[in-house]
């Protein structure tokens, strides 16, 4: 009697496989197609196939099982052999008694046919679902990984706008999976834990007997959960001293039990941060708990601080609150305390960012051309000007070249976030580069700040004395070699930091301060030296006899250090005020795209020696044109 009815439940497993591949195919062809023939109607004996009267083919389709009264034919969809090039969906057969008819010439939408293929999915699993009570260990094992695998096919066949069948669908798979786990529970005296891994769910099931002892019970995890349940004191308080508790955690199932399906009065936006679990007690008498039950879920998305967590379960069709509290929280994972078992999950809800102004993105890209348009020109002027042998551009060089690579690599990354942003890996390295290279524009901008303060110190020295303060290659060592270590330090930390939604350091974990910690501390330090340039200077002005051509190279020299706030950096500050005001943001955005600019005009446009060179090379370039 088992043996038959493992073989009906085989042949229901070989037409739901018929109708997911046929949902694989629908998506390819775009339409299907009945026959061609006026009529194909055939009779359903006993056998997995029919021919189809009219055409010398025979369509290996159907399956017929027994059933009350007579026999119902299982239809599953046309596979012709090479006498016939057509096919055709299920949906367009109907089975009445012992016969299966299909219609002719009718074309359906890829649309209606892919919801009428899900639904036939469906259908299935619920039959699956309503036949685990007669099935063997080994046939609810292999239907568990036909159920897991059609989930991938169901999601992609309902629209996400379509609630009802989403949740109905959900409702199917949720049943089917707890019926299915229920049918693998075997007795035992002592305990005995099953573990199954599929594609997309693990399921963990723990048996306690009435011989079992507390001490040696093992704890129930999955990947991404885990839950600590007294299972030994609901065995106790059995007749049979014996209970059953079954922990699945799904990958998939937030396709369909979406996020947005928890209802709150704020107009928040929902982010589903677990795998779906489901816990229940199957095969046990007493289900009554003797304490609340603790889930340790483990973040599978970038956890915002200033987001709010809920511990929700499902309730048939919307994700509540009720029984469920956060026990303890941090970026890494969160622990849920619930006095019931049930569908759990997590959920963070953040408040919806104010609309992007179109003008102010329009802005920020021009503003961020035009800097990388003259940081390239600083950089054609000090690699082909002559300057002089007292002229130290290191640091203004290396300024420009990582400024310039960190912008224009931010730049394309959000013209092409959508395709980068899937790739995983190449949004991590990215953003590695990114910390990179925006680190050593900031370390190049405390050189040059340093430079500018033992410049300024030695103002009355310079038109006697001209040297390097540092060599060229002890400054490069400096510039790049603390960027990298704080970058490989990071890395070592914190290897998932990088990478977030905009393909950028990721919130989570306090990762975010290997970026802003040696920022901040720049932006103090350049700040200070600043400061103390300008106080020198103005020592100097009272120290300096009154010349005209003294008092024109020292306003120079005071206009180049006041533009000289923007190339170390300083106005990044206003960054920590933007949230407060619109104007700053934009002065922001302005100041700190423009680096470039300011370095072309103080050091290239404001140069004697480098203006000469500009109209030597103007006055060539145009006699050239006049003779040719």
């Amino acid at each position: 009697m088992q043996s038959a009815l493992d073989m009906i439940l085989h042949l229901s497993a070989l037409q739901l496989m018929i109708i997911i591949s046929n949902a694989a195919i629908t998506k390819s062809k775009g339409h299907w197609y009945c026959p061609p023939s006026a009529s194909c109607t055939s009779s359903c004996t006993n056998s997995s196939y029919v021919d189809c009267h009219g055409k010398n083919v025979s369509c290996k389709a159907y399956s017929c099982t027994p059933q009350s009264p007579g026999y119902s034919c299982m239809v599953g969809s046309y596979n012709c052999s090479n006498d016939c090039s057509y096919e055709a969906s299920p949906e367009l057969c109907s089975c009445n008694a012992d016969t299966c008819s299909c219609l002719s010439d009718m074309m359906h939408t890829q649309d209606s046919m892919q919801g009428k293929i899900a639904e036939n999915i469906v259908n299935f699993v619920d039959q699956i679902a309503n036949m685990t009570g007669l099935m063997s260990t080994e046939a609810a094992g292999n239907y568990l990984k036909i159920v897991d695998d059609s989930q991938v096919k169901i999601s992609g066949l309902v629209k996400e706008e379509d609630k009802s069948k989403l949740v109905s669908y959900g409702n199917s798979y949720l049943n089917a999976f707890e019926s299915l786990v229920s049918a693998l529970v075997t007795p035992t005296e002592t305990h005995n834990l099953l573990n199954i891994s599929l594609n997309n769910t693990e399921v963990r099931v723990l048996a306690v007997g009435p011989n079992a002892s507390e001490k040696i019970i093992p704890s129930v995890s999955t990947e991404k959960a885990d839950m600590k349940i007294n299972i030994f004191e609901i065995a106790k308080s059995n007749p049979s001293g014996s209970a059953n508790v079954a922990f699945m955690s799904y990958t998939m199932m937030l396709n369909l039990l979406k996020p947005d399906f928890f209802n709150t009065p704020n107009n928040t936006i929902k982010t589903m941060m677990s795998t779906v679990i489901s816990a229940t007690l199957p095969k046990t008498t007493n289900t009554k708990l003797t304490k609340p039950v603790n889930f340790t879920f483990r973040h599978i998305r970038e956890f915002n601080p200033s987001g709010s967590l809920s511990c929700v379960y499902w309730n048939i069709s919307e994700w509540i609150v009720d029984g469920c509290s956060v026990l303890k929280t941090n970026s890494s994972y969160t622990v849920c305390s619930c006095v019931h078992l049930s569908t759990f999950a997590l959920i963070m809800q953040t408040s919806r960012p104010p609309e992007r102004d179109p003008l102010l993105e329009l802005l920020n890209l021009v503003c961020v051309i035009v800097g990388l348009m003259f940081f390239t020109l600083a950089l054609l002027t000090f690699a082909l000007c002559q300057w002089s042998p007292g002229v130290n551009n290191v640091a203004r060089i290396n300024i420009c070249i990582s400024l310039l690579l960190a912008h224009l690599l931010f730049l394309l990354t959000q013209q092409f976030l959508s395709l980068i942003r899937p790739q995983k890996e190449l949004c991590a390295v990215i953003s590695g580069l990114l910390h990179f290279l925006f680190l050593s524009g900031f370390v190049w901008m405390f050189i040059e700040a340093v430079l500018l303060f033992i410049c300024v110190k030695n103002l009355t020295q310079i038109s006697s004395k001209k040297r390097e303060v540092l060599s060229s290659g002890f400054l490069c060592v400096i510039g790049y070699v603390v960027s990298l270590f704080v970058v490989c330090v990071s890395v070592g930390l914190v290897p998932d930091g990088y990478g977030s939604e905009h393909c950028w350091i990721k919130l989570d974990k306090g990762f975010i301060w290997s970026f802003l910690g040696p920022v901040c501390v720049i932006l103090a330090l350049n700040t200070i030296l600043f400061i103390k340039i300008v106080i020198t200077l103005n020592s100097t002005f009272k120290k300096l006899n009154a010349e005209v051509s003294q008092m024109k190279q020292t306003k120079i020299m005071v206009f180049k250090t006041l533009a000289q706030f923007v190339v170390l950096g300083c106005s990044w500050i206003l960054g920590f005020f933007t949230n407060s005001s619109k104007v700053l943001e934009i002065l922001f955005l302005i100041l700190n795209s423009q680096q470039g600019t300011f370095i072309f005009l103080i050091y290239c446009v404001l140069n004697n020696e480098v203006r000469q060179q500009y109209r030597k090379f103007f006055r060539c370039l145009y006699s050239g044109r006049k003779k040719h």
